[in-house]
């Protein structure tokens, strides 16, 4: 018998019993479902987690540390008591002249590193002390220096309002989304073009403060006019890793003006060619006696947990599959008693016990394969309907919406193969036993 004459009479026989096919794969798909639904929310939250560090440029980042540093803090600029934007209460962290950090990361630390194979770019983390004073309140903060290399990358490839720094020496900031609703919440976009005061302490002012104390004075603190150019929305990373979106961020080559040590640096960031990259980089970096991290580091942890979240979800999606594969097993074993005067008779006239399993094995990979496709569809389908409902929730709470669930090909067809696979298996033994009927017996049967 040629395997087209197998495959119509396989494809009659289902026909023929229509409800209990429909039945045995509407439980198939059931299975699939819910197997293809609990790997798409997996595969969809990690793809919301992995991505959005991707995009933020963190995978090719490397933070440098010196391996002298010493924890230290800032003074409040300005007093207590400052009024916060749209708060009544006292400023932000305060920042000030007492600084309690040393550091050996220089502008030659800079060039040393940028000197080495497949290092893209070296740049120092700037922070600059200040207050920001708008409309009559103030409140302080530790603003960033921005390279002008981070225009469209991370969170500067979409800015919410305005535009990026015009270049790296302007009096220009840009506010992160949050701060720019606490001072204007109705409207924030209107804060672009707007001019701020930012009062900090420059090297002289602070060479100044020293005389002062000796001589009984005290000299004021700088204030420096700084025009809004844009607003962009915060982004974290994880475990505040290479977060760029500080309150206030000002170009870095007028931060590193404004900021109180000159040519010595808390940590410097290395841009990598690649992510490829990253890794090998590093450890040169460690050679040199500095301290070096990246996100490489932390994602080894979070890459571990989603494969056991991922199997976890799978083996929860397994169970109704196991339990669809019965149905599979009982229709396979009732179309026997029904058929076998048929097979009797198949065998009579010259079939084969290979012939006869062929047979049957045909029709449990077709239920397999309708079942799946139609899980598939179905767990789309649920996690569409999941999907923008969780997204509405998450609106509501202030959150950003993403795709919680997420159905890339290699699922779609591992679902389909796996759920061919498993129809296989359980037909098997039904398909055995038609093989291994005797004809006469079979001959006799009523």
């Amino acid at each position: 018998m040629i395997l087209r004459d197998s495959l119509d009479l396989a494809l009659r026989n289902l026909n023929q019993a229509k409800l209990r096919t429909a039945l045995t794969t509407l439980g198939v798909s059931i299975g699939i479902a819910s197997l293809a639904g609990m790997m798409s929310l997996g595969v969809g939250v990690e793809d919301q987690v992995v991505g959005r560090i991707s995009r933020s440029g963190l995978f090719d980042s490397i933070t440098v540390l010196s391996a002298s540093d010493i924890p230290g803090g800032f003074a409040r600029l300005g007093g207590a008591g400052r009024q916060g934007f749209g708060r009544g209460r006292g400023g932000g962290r305060g920042a000030g002249p007492g600084g309690g950090t040393r550091s050996d990361l220089t502008d030659d630390t800079i060039k040393d590193l940028a000197s080495m194979p497949h290092v893209r770019e070296v740049f120092p983390n700037v922070r600059v002390p200040l207050q920001m004073k708008f409309n009559g309140q103030q409140e302080a903060f530790a603003a960033s220096g921005i390279p002008m290399s981070a225009k469209g990358e991370g969170a500067f490839r979409s800015i919410s309002y305005g535009t990026f720094f015009p270049n790296d020496t302007d009096a220009t900031c840009m506010l992160s989304l949050d701060l720019a609703k606490r001072m204007a919440e109705n409207d924030p976009g209107s804060l672009v073009g707007q001019t701020v005061t930012l009062i900090h302490v420059s090297p002289a002012t602070a060479a100044a403060a020293v005389a002062g104390v000796l001589s009984g004075t005290q000299p004021k603190a700088d204030e420096t006019p700084c025009r809004i150019v844009g607003i962009v929305e915060r982004e974290t990373g994880p475990g505040g890793i290479g977060v760029q979106v500080a309150p206030v961020m000002l170009p870095l080559g007028r931060a590193k003006t404004m900021a109180l040590r000159q040519n010595a640096y808390q940590s410097l960031t290395v841009k990598v060619a690649g992510a490829q990259y990253t890794q090998d980089v590093e450890d040169a970096i460690k050679k040199k006696e500095l301290s070096a991290f990246s996100v490489n580091d932390a994602l080894q942890g979070a890459k571990r947990a989603f494969i056991i979240l991922d199997i976890v979800l799978s083996l929860i999606g397994s169970i109704a599959l196991a339990v669809s594969s019965l149905g599979i097993v009982n229709t396979m074993v009732m179309s026997i008693l029904e058929r076998t005067r048929e097979i009797g008779i198949m065998k009579a006239i010259g079939g084969s016990d290979r012939d006869v399993r062929r047979i049957f094995l045909i029709e449990a990979a077709a239920i397999g394969c309708l079942g799946g496709i139609a899980g598939v569809i179905l767990g789309w389908a649920v996690g569409r309907i999941i999907n923008f409902g969780a997204n509405i929730y998450i609106q509501q709470q202030g959150g950003t919406p993403g795709n919680l669930f997420s159905l890339p090909f290699w699922l779609i067809g591992g679902a389909i193969g796996f759920s061919i696979l498993v129809s296989l298996v359980a037909g098997s033994y039904p398909a055995s036993r038609a093989a291994k009927l005797d004809p006469i017996q079979a001959l006799r049967h009523d």
